[in-house]
């Protein structure tokens, strides 16, 4: 019911332009560097090595 009434607002006041491409490029950003690290793999010298206690 959140999500019909948010949809509802949304028709009768629609984000700004800025806004829509701000989301766009966002999604674009997460999806290349997803794509980056499906392929390429991710850096060893990102990866977090467990402690020995």
């Amino acid at each position: 019911m959140h999500w019909l009434l948010r949809m509802s607002l949304w028709v009768r006041r629609p984000p700004s332009g800025k806004r829509v491409k701000l989301v766009l490029a966002v999604i674009a950003l997460c999806l290349i560097l997803f794509a980056v690290e499906r392929w390429i793999g991710w850096p060893e010298a990102l990866t977090v090595e467990r402690l020995r206690r």
